[in-house]
Parts: C-alpha cells; sequence; structure tokens
C-alpha cells in the first residue's frame, strides 16, 4: 500500500520532477559553460540550444504545479467586494474563462507543432528536432486544466467541502 501510495505520488508531481531536472540540467550547462569560455578559452557552441530547450521545458512543465498549488497570480480583493452569490458566480466564471483560454493555447500549440512536423525544422547546430522541444508545450495545457479544476474542486473535498 505504502509503495503504490509513493508511485501515485510521484506520478502526481512528474510535471514537478521534469521542471527540476531541466532546471539542474540548465544550471549545470550554465556553469560549464562559464568554466568553457572564461577559463578554457573554448566556448560551447552549441550551448544557448540546449539552455533555451531547458528553459521551454522548466516554464511548461511547472505550469501545471502553478494551477496545482495556486502559484498564479490572482486579485481576489476585487471578488471578496461582492455578495457570496455574486462571488461564486464570479468564480465559475474564472473557471469557463480559465478553460477557454487554456483550451486555446492548447489548440494554437497543436497547430504550432504541425508546422514543425510538416517542414521537419530542428535547431541549427544539434539537429533536435523543434517538435520535441516544443512539444511539452500540449501536454503542459492539459496537465493545468487537469490541475486547475482538481485543485479546485477535488482537494476542497478533503478539507470539509469549502
Amino acid at each position: 500500500m505504502v509503495e503504490k501510495r509513493k508511485i501515485l505520488s510521484i506520478v502526481a508531481n512528474l510535471d514537478v520532477i521534469v521542471a527540476s531536472a531541466a532546471l539542474a540540467v540548465l544550471i549545470i550547462l550554465t556553469f560549464l559553460g562559464v568554466i568553457m569560455r572564461y577559463l578554457v578559452g573554448q566556448p560551447f557552441t552549441w550551448m544557448e540550444e540546449l539552455q533555451l530547450f531547458c528553459m521551454v521545458w522548466i516554464v511548461f512543465a511547472a505550469g501545471g504545479a502553478a494551477f496545482r498549488t495556486g502559484s498564479h497570480v490572482a486579485i481576489e480583493m476585487v471578488v471578496e467586494m461582492f455578495p457570496e452569490k455574486i462571488q461564486k458566480a464570479m468564480e465559475y466564471a474564472v473557471d469557463v474563462i480559465v478553460l477557454l483560454v487554456v483550451g486555446f493555447l492548447f489548440y494554437c500549440s497543436i497547430r504550432f507543432l504541425n508546422v514543425f512536423v510538416a517542414n521537419g525544422r530542428t535547431t541549427s547546430m544539434l539537429g533536435i528536432p523543434m517538435q520535441i522541444q516544443y512539444g511539452i508545450a500540449p501536454v503542459s495545457y492539459i496537465l493545468m486544466i487537469v490541475s486547475y479544476f482538481s485543485s479546485r474542486y477535488f482537494k476542497g473535498e478533503e478539507k470539509g467541502g469549502e
């Protein structure tokens, strides 16, 4: 039972694990790049491509986690000025807006990736297919929706039905 819970915890936090791994790689690459450029005098020509790759994966992989933990910027002060019934209606309106915006971004990311697939575009130095670099985007948008609604409607029930 404990092992099953541990596996579920890892799967539930896979986005954080991926973002953390990309951050660790970015830090190591940057450190090695500084050493190679300033101490050895031989900079890595491909460094910028991998750094960009890491930054894209950090941002998109951490997006779902930010929704899950409520780390995105929110202006609750205005909503709290209204009566409770209007606050509820505004919360549902925000849910619809989040769903529409993230859904639209998902749709655009799929179209964006299809362009890369159609023209076979790769990075200039390492030849990494661009769909691998930006393939995290649609996955991230799905995780954002799942994280947003699960944190809003399912975790609240465990706390006593907020």
